[in-house]
């Protein structure tokens, strides 16, 4: 008897336990529906409230479309020029700090002495209507870039910095590659300030005695690889003729032709060896002759800024498409204001 009731009370339990089960589900199940129905109520308000207000949205969007047409067509075109420079012994900060000297200038309307600057006459400086600049780099020149950092370091450093910590500090002062922007009415005056830009630089008596440092320890590890490599083309050539002597030499013995193989295969891994060193120094030219290259001026000008400039025609960036967007958003929020202000009034006189 006791185990038939404990079996009715197992049953019980279990049904007791399933049924709560499915009212949880079922109250989870009609929390979503109402979330969906809440969201659907309020998608079909939304739209009434268009379809109602259809006819005044069109004519906000036309006067828009009008006025900015009008203006667009009143307005001096702007232009746009680029130029892509790599700033050489740490004269990065240095160029970013002249861009924003000229920009504050140019937005001032400081036109004589961003004149001077940028050694322009003052009808030029007075188009320029801004100057910018901004770094831009891939992920393969950031790897690239965190592959030389790494080289640098030492062995317990290097086990410190991963490239995440790299990228965490990475900043637009660390890329290699920067691009100038000059933004004018007057499409040719980027191609004036070029040379101003540039020499502001290189004019620096600290980056050019960077620079004449530079230049001396290449001409220096310049002239040292090439000497020993002068020492390992003789010493190769000192093997090479010794070899063909012993093989030269009469065969004896047994005895000696054992001692003579012996030493030509001693004369091989030492050719061997010297061709890999001598391969290694020829390499090391040529990443000198690279650094050379890369190194010969304060600013390397990748790409020079354009005899003319691009049209900033941008779509978004016409007035007869701003306007009519910014009309409709006024005319949308005032007559939300307007339904909240009537609602809110109707509240108060039903609740009382």
């Amino acid at each position: 008897m006791s185990t038939n009731k404990e079996n009715i009370s197992e049953e019980i339990d279990l049904g007791h336990l399933f049924k709560l089960i499915g009212d949880a589900f079922n109250k989870l199940f009609q929390f979503v529906g109402n979330i969906f129905k809440g969201l659907f109520h309020l998608l079909i308000q939304f739209l009434q409230f268009i379809r109602i207000h259809f006819l005044k949205f069109v004519i906000a969007g036309v006067v828009g479309i009008a006025i900015g047409w009008y203006l667009d067509n009143k307005a001096v075109p702007i232009y746009i020029s680029s130029m892509i420079v790599e700033p050489n012994f740490n004269s990065v900060q240095q160029l970013y700090n002249n861009i924003d000297f000229y920009n504050e200038l140019a937005k001032e309307g400081a036109n004589r002495p961003l004149a001077g600057a940028l050694k322009i006459s003052d009808s030029l400086a007075r188009t320029i209507h801004g100057v910018r600049i901004e770094s831009f780099s891939d992920n393969t020149q950031k790897i690239r870039q965190f592959s030389e950092f790494i080289q640098e370091l030492d062995t317990v450093s290097r086990k410190l910095v991963d490239y995440n910590d790299y990228l965490e500090n990475f900043n637009d002062i660390n890329s290699r590659f920067h691009k100038i922007e000059i933004v004018a009415t007057d499409s040719g005056v980027a191609k004036e300030c070029q040379n101003a830009i540039v020499r502001s630089i290189e004019n620096n008596e600290y980056f050019r005695s960077q620079k004449r440092t530079n230049e001396l320890n290449l001409r220096i590890n310049d002239s040292v690889v090439r000497k020993q490599l002068v020492e390992v083309d003789s010493l190769l050539f000192f093997y090479q003729n010794l070899k063909m002597l012993e093989i030269q030499k009469p065969e004896g013995t047994s005895g000696t032709s054992i001692n003579l193989a012996a030493k030509n295969q001693d004369l091989d891994r030492s050719e061997i060896t010297l061709l890999k060193e001598s391969k290694a120094l020829n390499n090391e030219i040529m990443v000198l002759n690279q650094r050379k290259a890369n190194t010969e001026n304060i600013i390397n000008v990748i790409s020079d800024f354009p005899d003319k400039g691009v049209l900033a025609n941008s779509f978004f960036n016409q007035k007869k498409v701003l306007l009519p967007i910014l009309c409709i958003g006024l005319v949308f929020i005032s007559l939300v204001l307007l339904s909240l202000n009537k609602y809110l009034k109707n509240y108060n006189e039903t609740s009382f």
